[in-house]
């Protein structure tokens, strides 16, 4: 089984929560792998910026290589910078399941989905709120996954922008019209409160940041989002 495959065998997990570790305690990642394994999460989200295409700056390969060899879970890899292709191999080769690029920062998105693709990963992109769907709908077939950012990607703990919703409403349309088989995802602002409306709407899979490492107890909070997603 390749990295696509492994990590698109939870294609019909709904909903899946995935934490962005963004918020973990980095000083521990060993024991956040624990406490998160036990809280039954099945695929972590890794956001990587680069301080260029947005103003804030995390982590690369190291800490992706790392996790890779600490825990089987598949690692979801939203890559947050600057051509993106110039990094694919890299981090396929530290150990990325999905690698989901931002349409705003590639010069050739089909080329960049394809390179992706051809290393036995999963391919995503993503949009920002206020980039229109027509900058993404050419590529569509090359797609596992589309991620609408439901705040400005940069920065953890903002607040939800509702208008990820109604691009989910297109975007489930446009599948189904097009045959086509992309995960819907969802990233920004997910609590309990706005998880509901992004799953009515078509989301399946969604970035939990504050929402989970935020809380005192990991499962209980996973389990509010779960029942808050199908409720």
């Amino acid at each position: 089984m390749n990295a696509r495959e492994k990590i698109l065998q939870l294609r019909s997990t709904s909903p899946l929560i995935l934490p962005s570790l963004l918020l973990c305690d980095f000083g521990d990642l060993r024991s956040e792998l624990e406490l998160l394994a036990k809280a039954g999460i099945q695929a972590l989200h890794l956001d990587v910026m680069d301080g260029l295409f947005v103003p804030n700056m995390t982590y690369g390969m190291p800490i992706i290589e790392g996790l890779a060899r600490h825990t089987e879970l598949p690692l979801d890899v939203h890559l947050m910078i600057q051509e993106p292709s110039r990094y694919i191999e890299q981090f396929g080769a530290a150990g990325a399941n999905l690698i989901t690029v931002h349409v705003e920062a590639c010069s050739d998105l089909p080329a960049t989905l394809k390179q992706i693709h051809d290393l036995g990963i999963a391919s995503g992109v993503a949009l920002n709120p206020d980039t229109e769907l027509d900058a993404i709908l050419p590529c569509l077939e090359l797609c596992d996954l589309v991620l609408c950012m439901s705040v400005n990607a940069g920065f953890g703990g903002q607040e939800f922008n509702p208008v990820a919703i109604e691009k989910f409403k297109q975007l489930v349309e446009i599948r189904e019209r097009r045959q086509l088989n992309f995960i819907l995802e969802v990233d920004g602002g997910i609590n309990v409160e706005t998880i509901g409306d992004c799953y009515t709407a078509g989301a399946t899979w969604f970035v939990a940041g504050s929402s989970i490492f935020k809380q005192e107890c990991y499962q209980q909070a996973v389990t509010d989002l779960t029942a808050a997603a199908s409720a």
